[in-house]
């Protein structure tokens, strides 16, 4: 489960993420990272995630399934993004059929690709 000060919540931040950002796409979820220039103190705040799964995926059992694994994969990962930044993770069809394993694999390459290019 996700702490709750890394959670992104206003659609503001989402927007930022999603038109700023960096994008990388794998097969079942693409990954928005934004990353805010300038120095970062000490006590910056804590990177930010958050998700997206439209009714493209399925219905409502089935997207909260997908948004539950891909919050576990994530809450694992928070110490690998850098602080002060905001995340969104979509999730495409494809997840509904992707096993576990599968979504960490996309997420992992999703995420080298947009801190590698950093």
């Amino acid at each position: 489960m996700l702490p709750s000060s890394h959670r992104l919540r206003r659609s503001d931040d989402f927007r930022r993420a999603v038109r700023s950002g960096r994008r990388a796409g794998r097969r079942a979820v693409v990954v928005h990272l934004f990353c805010p220039s300038g120095p970062r103190p000490a006590d910056a705040e804590p990177a930010r995630v958050g998700f997206v799964v439209n009714k493209a995926v399925g219905n409502a059992v089935l997207r909260n399934r997908v948004q539950r694994r891909l919050r576990a994969v994530m809450a694992a990962r928070l110490s690998d993004l850098p602080a002060g930044s905001l995340t969104v993770v979509r999730a495409l069809p494809a997840t509904a059929t992707s096993s576990y394993d599968e979504l960490v694999a996309d997420v992992d390459g999703a995420l080298q690709r947009v801190l590698g290019a950093r």
